[in-house]
């Protein structure tokens, strides 16, 4: 029995993203949300990207005034936090810190309501070090801090902060585990389309890897403000085999990954990239960088096959080995699901328990 259910169930505000912003945050606020509430928890969530009204939602596709009449609805909406026990707040970097997480920061306190922050952005170092008075006086607001990586609980720790690590969870029941034998050619990347997640590095691989298996196809699962630049990139390598399928919803991940063979991943700037739990989950053998705390999860030689950042020409060679090596595949994706098993609720409902006591102490 679990120390949630020992005390007594809660009423936990949840302030997040809601899945209408596919990506990383809102699927762990989801996920969250659902845990909690299967542990007898009154969960509230507050989104912070709130649905406009009928005769305002035209507005979504202008950039600034969307972004007032977001503000506008979503401080508005900040006052059902005085019913909750807790307040707990997804947080990313930078802008989003400043518009979503500040004000939730300054409800909670005004409230006078215990607060859980709860920071996944692998921006964090350059943005606790560079904004100053823009971010430190609201983060010693916060009653816990909790990130879910060694990681970032080392970079908090040198700018003087105590963080809690409370890893990501995944559904693995909701992913078709089956193993590839021998792996196919059918490569995936589901990383948004920003430039710190260099898909473009990922697309230069799989020329390289088409260069030598002509039936190799790439799938492209997110969006962002490279979109156009990157089908540019595959134009001018002119490669085919490349389809760009754009964002992919939580609920229609797995049936995507079932049809994908090894999953790619480039990124220069992370943390604990949901995406390649998710890739664990459904048996995929992970070609990675090491960043952030990607390291720790993808272990060279063990759960997936790591290369260096900015290195094409490596991750095509990790690509080309594993489907010379059927065996190393196999043994990569059985021991990577082992690892993404520690992730489920089970394995991380007793910190969020430990947290929460400790916040509301």
């Amino acid at each position: 029995m679990t120390a949630l259910r020992v005390t007594r169930a809660m009423r936990i505000a949840l302030v997040a993203a809601s899945p209408d912003i596919v990506g990383g945050q809102s699927v762990q606020a989801q996920a969250l949300a659902q845990g909690l509430r299967d542990e007898g928890h009154d969960v509230a969530f507050t989104p912070i990207d709130p649905r406009f009204p009928p005769s305002l939602r035209w507005l979504r596709a202008v950039p600034y005034a969307r972004t007032v009449v977001n503000e506008a609805i979503y401080l508005s909406s900040l006052g059902r936090l005085q019913h909750a026990d807790v307040v707990h707040i997804f947080s990313a970097s930078y802008y989003s810190f400043l518009l979503s997480v500040v004000p939730a920061l300054v409800a909670a306190h005004w409230l006078g309501k215990p607060v859980v922050l709860n920071y996944h952005s692998g921006e964090a170092d350059d943005h606790l070090g560079r904004w100053g008075v823009l971010v430190h006086p609201w983060l010693r607001r916060a009653d816990r801090i909790v990130v879910p990586s060694e990681y970032l609980r080392g970079v908090f720790a040198r700018h003087g902060y105590t963080a809690h690590v409370v890893r990501n969870t995944v559904n693995t029941a909701h992913f078709y585990y089956r193993e590839r034998i021998p792996p196919g050619l059918r490569l995936i990347s589901t990383r948004n389309l920003d430039a710190y997640y260099r898909v473009d590095n990922t697309i230069k691989a799989f020329a390289i890897v088409k260069a030598h298996v002509p039936t190799a196809t790439l799938t492209i699962a997110g969006d962002g403000r490279q979109r156009d630049e990157l089908r540019r990139l595959v134009d001018s390598l002119d490669v085919d085999g490349v389809r760009f399928v754009g964002s992919v919803a939580p609920a229609d991940m797995p049936a995507l990954l079932d049809q994908a063979d090894l999953f790619l991943n480039s990124s220069t700037l992370d943390n604990q990239p949901v995406s390649v739990l998710e890739a664990f989950a459904a048996g995929l053998p992970v070609v990675s960088t090491p960043t952030g705390d990607i390291g720790s999860l993808v272990r060279h030689g063990d759960t997936g096959l790591l290369v260096p950042p900015d290195d094409p020409g490596a991750m095509a060679r990790a690509v080309l080995r594993l489907l010379d090596d059927p065996d190393l595949a196999r043994r990569l994706a059985r021991n990577a699901r082992r690892t993404v098993d520690s992730f489920s609720w089970p394995g991380v409902r007793r910190q969020w328990a430990d947290v929460y006591q400790g916040a509301c102490a």
